[in-house]
């Protein structure tokens, strides 16, 4: 039977050599540079050629210093199975909790990891849970671990409060993402609902037939996915408050 560690945290204590370790396992499981990547970002972007994270980058924009960041693997039997990053930050009095990175080794996935890691970073005082991503997988499981399921999704939420959330975050490149899809614009007909473009130009053959396979299973919610896009999923936190009586005990949201 497989042995599954999984370990926690804080931005203070994440080492050079974590970091060392998760760039490594970045650039040899996250994905690779799409078509027009070279175009897009720069020549070092070369079709095919694997996305990489440095350990400086990865401290500088990760983990940047004055934040509240964390960091968290799993090991299956020692081997190191997957990692996330998040950092949290205030918003209208509310507390958002980003997930910034979340990567499964390829031998790995469909095993429950992602959503194990996601559980790892939740906290009793977090109001928001966010997260940008191309790939359907990862929304689906922080669908899962911070709510109930990607079909409960309250889509009105994300277009009422993301792009506030998103301009208060330190995290440069979810500060800078440019919300689009029909959600945000009515007259956006390019089958995008709640997206973002980050100019990230990864390959998405993988994403887009994992897309199709959610399609098939759930209600998707958030639209097609374009070259240089991520999908946007944002949710609120629902509570329940003690009442002297279960039958009029209701779940309260917070907005």
């Amino acid at each position: 039977m497989e042995k599954q560690v999984f370990e926690k945290y804080d931005g203070s204590r994440v080492t050079e050599g974590m970091l060392q370790e998760a760039s490594q396992f970045f650039g040899d499981h996250y994905g690779v540079w799409g078509e027009h990547a070279a175009q897009a970002v720069g020549k070092f972007a070369k079709a095919g050629s694997h996305v990489r994270l440095s350990k400086a980058r990865l401290r500088a924009e990760y983990l940047p210093v004055d934040t509240t960041c964390s960091y968290v693997r799993v090991t299956v039997d020692g081997r190191l199975a997957g990692n996330a990053f998040a950092c949290r930050w205030a918003c209208e009095n509310k507390t958002v909790c980003w997930i910034t990175q979340l990567v499964v080794h390829q031998d790995y996935r469909e095993r429950g990891l992602a959503v194990g890691l996601l559980n790892q970073l939740r906290h009793d005082n977090v109001d928001i849970y966010g997260l940008m991503s191309s790939h359907p997988a990862a929304c689906l499981a922080a669908a899962k671990a911070f709510g109930s399921s990607i079909n409960t999704v309250r889509l009105e939420f994300i277009k009422e409060h993301a792009e506030e959330i998103m301009r208060a975050s330190p995290i440069r490149y979810v500060k800078d993402a440019k919300v689009c899809g029909s959600l945000f614009n009515p007259e956006d007909t390019s089958g995008l609902v709640s997206s973002v473009d980050t100019g990230f130009w990864v390959n998405h053959t993988e994403p887009l037939e994992a897309l199709a396979w959610a399609k098939d299973i759930v209600d998707w919610p958030l639209g097609e996915l374009h070259d240089g896009h991520e999908f946007l999923l944002v949710l609120e936190v629902r509570r329940r408050t003690r009442s002297t009586s279960r039958s009029t005990s209701r779940p309260e949201a917070l907005s």
